[in-house]
């Protein structure tokens, strides 16, 4: 990543305290804090770039995911009419995470089947977490939901009001 890009103003999270999110263009993403794991999220240099997708690509064989240094299996879905098909895994130290939207603004974290927080952004780096009182969350939680948040964005509209947009656009 370069280093002497301006770095955002950190965001202060609940649990976790200062954190820094900071998306590169489309090529790269930086989370970290003094309380989370390290996260870098790279895109190839040479793939092809989407414009409404904060990382540039949905394609996983574009992406290298690592945690503290550490390769992550990251899977994101391709983003079709659902809004599961926005969904993205994660996969690290026999631990399983998914940011999936629920609302047209938002996307749930969920680690091991377990809902455990409520992420949203607009794909412009900036990341706002409503943990869940009844979780235990740790530090590993947070970062890869800022780092999901950050890079994929958060929340889709349901399908039905997709279908009407397709339609409307359809028509002369």
């Amino acid at each position: 990543m370069n280093d002497t890009a301006p770095t955002p103003a950190p965001v202060q999270d609940d649990r976790f305290g200062e954190l820094r999110v900071r998306l590169e263009g489309q090529e790269s993403l930086l989370v970290e804090g003094e309380a989370i794991p390290r996260i870098t999220l790279d895109r190839a240099p040479d793939s092809e770039k989407d414009d409404h997708i904060a990382i540039g690509t949905r394609d996983p064989e574009q992406l290298t995911l690592r945690i503290d240094g550490t390769p992550a299996k990251l899977t994101p879905s391709k983003g079709r009419l659902t809004r599961r098909s926005y969904a993205v895994d994660v996969d690290h130290a026999g631990t399983s995470y998914r940011l999936v939207p629920d609302s047209v603004p938002s996307s749930r974290l969920v680690r091991d089947g377990l809902h455990i927080g409520d992420f949203s952004s607009d794909g412009d780096g900036r990341v706002i977490a409503e943990w869940r009182e009844d979780a235990k969350i740790e530090p590993l939680d947070a970062a890869v939901g800022y780092a999901l948040a950050a890079a994929f964005g958060t929340g889709a509209q349901p399908m039905w009001m997709m279908a009407i947009d397709a339609v409307a656009t359809a028509l002369p």
